[in-house]
């Protein structure tokens, strides 16, 4: 992917919109200190050039009765290509599964897993994960408590 060349202004427009994605046009225009429409027009730029690539809502797991989060790093017995797409498609159906990496080192994925309770991760794991053809080796962790969460990327200041 090419490179987006981004000046102090536009720097600006992203670190508010990682902070606060609900801002009106007028609301960012005055923290950055730009005219509304010359931030309108900044902010489609980032926008068409996909250095903003979307807008989310960020979701309290345990309100929805997801309490328990797991990193599970897997380990393919096969790489050609056919396997990994497979599994990369298996992976992408599985509502659980909030993230996937592919990885470096002695395993091929981490994947980062939002489930109800230890049934439900004990079921994904035995019914899906396993199950899946490819698959050599599993290991897990439960999240105890996160320390620092996502906030967004860290940007050349």
């Amino acid at each position: 992917m090419p490179h987006t060349s981004l000046d102090r202004t536009d720097m600006l427009l992203l670190a508010e919109l990682q902070r606060a994605a609900r801002l009106t046009n007028a609301e960012l225009a005055e923290r950055v200190h730009l005219s509304a429409s010359a931030c309108l027009r900044r902010v489609q730029r980032l926008e068409r050039e996909g250095v903003i690539a979307g807008y989310r809502t960020e979701v309290d797991p345990e309100r929805l009765g997801l309490g328990l989060q797991a990193f599970v790093r897997v380990q393919l017995s096969r790489h050609d290509s056919e396997s990994v797409r497979a599994f990369s498609d298996f992976v992408d159906g599985w509502d659980e599964v909030v993230a996937c990496h592919a990885l470096t080192g002695d395993m091929d994925y981490l994947l980062q897993v939002a489930v109800r309770d230890l049934e439900h991760f004990s079921r994904f794991l035995l019914d899906r994960l396993l199950n899946q053809a490819g698959v050599a080796d599993v290991n897990s962790s439960f999240v105890l408590r996160t320390v620092k969460a996502f906030r967004g990327l860290p940007l050349p200041g």
